[in-house]
């Protein structure tokens, strides 16, 4: 990897491709009324504020409020280019993270580029993961009316263990061109993100492991060797029983599936310490069982 790539920061293992909460600065709250106290406002003094502090508030303005504070808070950083990503450590982190994986999968290899050759243009795609949720859902469904429970392995890079049978060259990664050999050519052994044999080279790749295994068509997977030879074959994690999948949390019960988003919740909202206040509500709402079937109501 020295060898391919410039030096850039090393930053902390905590960075990753995935959502983070970015909170805005210079923004407070809308209030009715000044405190004097510098005490309570060391953080948010009144020049600070935004919009009319002495103007009454309305349920409208609450509501529209709430609707930008909420958009500001859960908003996550996706830069537009190479050079806005290598600006933020977290991306450049995981830029560098990314390009190991290639290398520990023997992905591709540097070579001098054949006569006549057209190599495919690369680009960073800086996305967070997401995910289709119809899919999801259907897939818990499914588990669910069978009465099947989850269990979840995530394989690292999976698009990047699938091989190619086609002779493909593509271009260094932007902003990580090998310093010592500038104008050679990637030539692929394997697929990566973005080729359009990816998910059927992936596909092709764990149908051949599992039949080499001994499964056939019919099996459950339920053998207690499935998790140990997987791991052998691929990079991956065994993560037990499904409770968490990309934003979603998840409970298995004999009673059914329960999905909801309380980490999220209060990921978003951060209120665990806040002190408690009874509120009144419509009396007229009438609530479900929370998730350990319990009426809330």
């Amino acid at each position: 990897m020295e060898d391919l790539y410039p030096r850039l920061p090393l930053h902390s293992p905590d960075s990753k491709l995935k959502q983070r909460l970015a909170p805005v600065e210079d923004a407070g709250e809308v209030t009715s009324e000044i405190v004097p106290s510098r005490q309570v406002q060391w953080d948010h003094p009144p020049h600070r504020m935004i919009g009319d502090i002495h103007q009454r508030v309305t349920r409208s303005s609450i509501n529209s409020l709430a609707f930008f504070s909420y958009s500001a808070h859960v908003a996550s950083f996706e830069p537009q280019d190479v050079s806005h990503a290598l600006s933020d450590p977290n991306w450049v982190n995981a830029m560098h993270e990314e390009l190991e994986n290639f290398e520990r999968n023997h992905v591709w290899d540097l070579v001098e580029p054949p006569p006549n050759c057209r190599p495919i243009g690369t680009k960073w795609v800086f996305k967070n993961k997401q995910a289709r949720l119809e899919a999801i859902r259907i897939l818990l469904a499914f588990a669910a009316s069978k009465g099947f429970k989850l269990q979840q392995m995530d394989v690292k890079s999976a698009f990047l263990n699938g091989f190619i049978e086609e002779e493909v060259y593509v271009r260094q990664p932007p902003g990580f061109e090998s310093a010592r050999f500038p104008d050679r050519v990637y030539k692929l052994r394997k697929a990566i993100y973005g080729l359009k044999q990816a998910p059927r080279a992936w596909y092709a790749r764990l149908k051949s492991f599992l039949l080499k295994s001994g499964f056939v068509m019919g099996d459950g997977l339920f053998l207690s060797s499935f998790a140990e030879q997987m791991s052998r074959e691929f990079e991956m994690s065994l993560m037990g029983e499904l409770q968490f999948f990309l934003g979603l949390q998840i409970k298995q019960g004999p009673e059914g599936t329960f999905v909801h988003q309380a980490k999220y919740t209060r990921d978003i909202l951060k209120m665990g310490d806040s002190k408690p206040m009874t509120t009144p509500m419509s009396t007229n709402t009438v609530l479900d069982a929370d998730e350990d079937g319990e009426a809330v109501d």
